[in-house]
């Protein structure tokens, strides 16, 4: 038996798998964001820990005699998050997340300081990477920072609440900006960049790696029979990859979840920050793999319901699951900024083409279009860097819409499948990586395709009215990023 956990922003996730790949069980502990200013998100890892013991306590009082089985345990997780610990070990703050974009200005002094950055760290700078937020500490926080000995990510700190020991996977650790990610080692240059050295950061294993064993008390605490061994891990994008079997150069997928995210799995290291084209180490050893993200992808349909005081679904059966042509208005999911293509956390959202006759539904359509619009703009980055995508899977929670694949798919004008077991995504992949590391299997073996259930075809008229609104979508967003506060700055 393998346990898969997912440390989630919404959630953390857990399920258990057994030798023949079924998934015997699956619990999830909710999850809160703070916001305490205007661009801020923060969470406290100790509600980590918490709702970590709280999902194994579920799945141990479900199914005993599995748990007591496990072998081996994976980790996946949101990616860069900033964890602040002292000699001690001990938590100096909350925990700078993924999503925040306080640290814009930080990012141009990190590339100031280290012109060759992109090419080392296969990434532009951008707030939502680990390095810029420690930078902001550091000049904003002088004493927390005087005080940090230690600085790791989401699932290296639950981690060490598990085992005792600091480390670290390659692909979670590509989005800190302190990777050299085509050598697969901590590079000197960008953490002295920030004031850290080799010191600050954690030891480093590929995913599929054995990463410490699980406490004793807590194996107890299970009535696991041996203390299982933990996987190097993964973050959740490359944990989805391994549980899509992504794992070999042309594979690719669509993540729908709260960022969206097309992924390609590459032979090499292939950086492109010009086009804000992210270029990461895989969870596996000697892959690499490159994404375009959007970073409001099913937020920016949870913002529409939360405005409309109704649920997600609600809104989308509204649509009636035929789309027959394209919303007259035009949206822009620039709700948190945006990365790929444009890397400014300062672009903000547009809903343009308003008339009296547009309805709810037709404005729903319009912002699940902006989406798709947006990873158009991704899968364009990509094609710029060399690598074309003509068909790829979807996950994430707004794969259980086919109507929101309907229209991506025609947006794109490439065939998407959706696939068996999508909704288990990141832990799945966790859980295949702690296989790897408790058998020593091959990842062949292990990280194989799910079933297809459908594959949903672009439709011709479709992508032609696409086509055409593509163009619209295009000047809207130039003129949103011509006036976002960021720009404007530079003007002065």
């Amino acid at each position: 038996m393998f346990l898969g956990i997912d440390l989630g922003t919404s959630a953390v996730k857990a399920i258990l798998v057994d030798d023949r790949e079924r998934i015997v069980g699956s619990a999830a502990v909710a999850l809160t964001v703070e916001r305490p200013r205007p661009s801020w998100s923060e969470q406290n890892p100790q509600d980590w820990w918490d709702a970590t013991l709280e999902a194994v306590d579920t799945l141990a009082s479900r199914h005993p005699v599995q748990v007591s089985a496990v072998a081996g345990i994976g980790l996946s997780g949101q990616m860069h998050g900033a964890v602040l610990l002292d000699r001690d070990a001990k938590v100096l703050r909350p925990c700078i997340l993924w999503n925040d974009s306080r640290a814009d200005d930080e990012c141009g002094l990190l590339e100031r300081a280290l012109p060759d950055l992109g090419a080392i760290a296969g990434n532009r700078a951008m707030p939502g990477f680990t390095a810029p937020k420690v930078l902001w500490v550091r000049r904003n926080e002088p004493d927390i920072f005087a005080r940090t000995a230690t600085v790791l990510l989401p699932k290296a700190w639950l981690r060490l609440r598990l085992t005792g020991e600091a480390i670290e996977d390659m692909s979670d650790a590509s989005g800190t900006l302190w990777l050299d990610v085509g050598a697969r080692t901590w590079s000197e240059a960008a953490l002295a960049a920030t004031g850290l050295s080799l010191a600050s950061v954690p030891r480093l294993v590929a995913g599929s790696e054995p990463a410490g064993r699980l406490r004793r008390e807590l194996a107890a605490r299970w009535r696991m029979r041996v203390p299982p061994v933990l996987a190097g891990g993964a973050g959740d994008n490359a944990a989805g990859a391994v549980a899509l079997g992504a794992i070999r150069p042309g594979s690719a997928f669509l993540s729908l979840g709260t960022s969206g995210v097309v992924w390609a799995t590459t032979d090499g290291f292939r950086p492109y920050p010009r086009g804000a084209v992210h270029a990461f180490c895989h969870a596996l050893p000697d892959v690499w793999h490159q994404m375009g993200v959007t970073l409001s992808a099913a937020a920016s349909l949870a913002w529409w319901a939360r405005i409309n005081g109704l649920g997600e679904a609600e809104l989308l059966s509204e649509l009636d699951g035929r789309i027959i042509g394209p919303s007259e208005a035009t949206f822009l999911p620039y709700l948190s900024g945006e990365r790929t293509p444009h890397n400014d956390v300062t672009m903000r959202g547009v809903l343009a083409g308003l008339s009296h006759d547009a309805s709810r539904a037709s404005l729903t359509q319009a912002v699940i279009e902006g989406v798709a619009f947006s990873m158009r703009d991704c899968v364009r980055a990509l094609a710029e860097s060399g690598t074309e995508i003509t068909v790829a899977g979807v996950i994430g929670g707004g794969a259980r819409s086919r109507t929101w694949i309907a229209i991506l798919s025609s947006v794109l004008a490439i065939p998407l499948n959706r696939l068996a077991e999508a909704e288990h995504g990141a832990a799945l992949g966790a859980a295949r990586l702690a296989r790897l590391a408790a058998t020593g299997e091959s990842p062949d073996a292990v990280c194989r395709a799910p079933p297809i259930i459908e594959t949903v075809a672009p439709e011709p008229a479709l992508t032609d009215a696409y086509e055409r609104l593509f163009t619209r979508y295009l000047e809207l967003s130039s003129a949103a990023r011509e006036n976002s506060p960021r720009r404007a700055t530079a003007r002065r």
